[in-house]
Order: C-alpha cells, then sequence, then structure tokens
C-alpha cells in the first residue's frame, strides 16, 4: 500500500526527460505536486551545470520549478566542503556549475597548499591540472569529488564520466576521494535539510538503480524506480534490494 509524502526527490535525464526531449508523464506527475502543495527538489549529479540552467531548461518543459528547486552535485560538494572548514582554500577543477557554487559559499581558490581538491567533471581536462591536483593531494590537501558516474551517456554513446577522469589523481597518488553525489548518501543528506522534510515522508525517484535507488537506499529512504531510463525490468529483477515501488512511468503514481 502506498505511502503518504511530504516531500519528493528526482532525478533528472532518465526520470524528468531524457537528454533534450521532456518525459510527458513526469511534467504532468510534477504538476499534480506543485498543485497539492507538496515539495519537491531535483538532485543531479551533473556537476557541469549551474541551477539555473538546470531550472531554465524544465521550466521550457512546462515544469514548474525555480533555481531554488535544484540541487546539483557541485553545490553539494562546495556546502560539504564548508561544512568541514567554514575558511576552506580549494583548488577545484570543473566547469561553470561547480565554480559558481564554490563562490556561492565564498572558498577560496587555491592552487598551492590548498585545504581541499574538489574534482568534477571537466571536458578541458589537462595535464597541468593533474598535476597540481596530485601535488596538492600529496602536500596533505583532502581530497572531493562530485560523483563517481564512470560513463557519460551521449548522443555519440557512453564517453568517460567524472568518476573516469577522477581516477588518474587516486592512481597517481594512492588516495581515494570522497565522492558527494549519488549513489553515497551525502547529496541525498542535503536535499533533505534544503527540502525540509523527514526521511519517513520524503520518496527518493529516479530511473537509474545503481545510482538513484542506491543513493536512497544508502540515506533510508523509500525509493521509486521508474522504467523510462536506465534500468530495465529484467535487469531490476536480478537486484537483491528492490525499490519500494516500481513503475513503468509516473503517470500510473496514485495520488
Amino acid at each position: 500500500m502506498k505511502k503518504s509524502y511530504d516531500g519528493f526527490l528526482l532525478d533528472l535525464d532518465g526520470t524528468v526527460y531524457r537528454g533534450k526531449e521532456k518525459i510527458p508523464e513526469a511534467v504532468d506527475f510534477l504538476k499534480k505536486l506543485k498543485q497539492k502543495g507538496l515539495r519537491f527538489l531535483f538532485v543531479t549529479n551533473n556537476s557541469t551545470r549551474t541551477k539555473e540552467t538546470v531550472s531554465d531548461q524544465l521550466q521550457g518543459f512546462g515544469i514548474p520549478c525555480t533555481p531554488d528547486d535544484v540541487l546539483t552535485t557541485s553545490m553539494a560538494t562546495a556546502r560539504y566542503i564548508k561544512t568541514q572548514k567554514e575558511d576552506a582554500s580549494v583548488y577545484y577543477i570543473g566547469e561553470e556549475g561547480l565554480r559558481q557554487a564554490m563562490e556561492a559559499e565564498n572558498l577560496d581558490y587555491a592552487e598551492t597548499c590548498p585545504d581541499f581538491v574538489a574534482f568534477g567533471m571537466d571536458r578541458k581536462i589537462s595535464y597541468e591540472k593533474y598535476a597540481t591536483a596530485c601535488l596538492a593531494i600529496r602536500a596533505g590537501a583532502s581530497f572531493v569529488s562530485t560523483n563517481p558516474d564512470v560513463a557519460l551517456p551521449t548522443e555519440r554513446g557512453l564517453l568517460p564520466g567524472n568518476g573516469s577522469l577522477t581516477s588518474v589523481i587516486s592512481v597517481s597518488t594512492g588516495v581515494n576521494p570522497v565522492f558527494i553525489g549519488k549513489p553515497g548518501p551525502i547529496m541525498i543528506e542535503q536535499a533533505l535539510e534544503k527540502l525540509g522534510t523527514s526521511k519517513e515522508r520524503t520518496l527518493l525517484i529516479g530511473d537509474n538503480y545503481d545510482t538513484d535507488i542506491m543513493a536512497g537506499i544508502h540515506a533510508g529512504l523509500d525509493t521509486l524506480l521508474v522504467l523510462t531510463g536506465v534500468t530495465s525490468e529484467e535487469a531490476l529483477r536480478a537486484k537483491k534490494i528492490q525499490p519500494t515501488y516500481t513503475l513503468h512511468s509516473l503517470d500510473e503514481w496514485p495520488f
């Protein structure tokens, strides 16, 4: 029997849209949440985009949201560092999403003797950036990475993801990072704090069992796997721990 929930955490690609195309059932679902006054937050492992960019895309799909309804793994990474050390200096590698998140938390960028090295997806990564990061970690900087995704789905096929790029530093230094994004619990814990709902009354919705659903399980949340993206019904049957709910699409959710 379905429980009642006050809050909903939603993945994006494969759950709300596929690439540049919206999933109509998800749009209708979100409109109903809004009409009923239920809280929702979009939680994404994509570290390259800003919350404004994500919000603009969702609004273009007809989804009622603002930048405050978005939590990216870059935002979660900057917040995590801030909670570890208020005045931390950070050598960060990434794109606009990570830069904006660091600046929003007033974290100082430093290439020499930083307190932290933060790694995010960088499609212009260079040997020199890797070298600076490795030297800083060998000198004692704490190592964090936005997410462990090893492959990035694109129209060209699967490309190297953030986890793959992060591994260069791990292999060189022998130091494994703290991963902030899904499937770990750190970003989900932050999302709950931002949403303002309890674990018992919050549902995590996603299309990828290994990232979204496992993140919910690790954080102690009920989960809903929607079969509109990565994980198939056949693949799901092989999983030892099942989601709380599984739906073919979000129009099956009983309001």
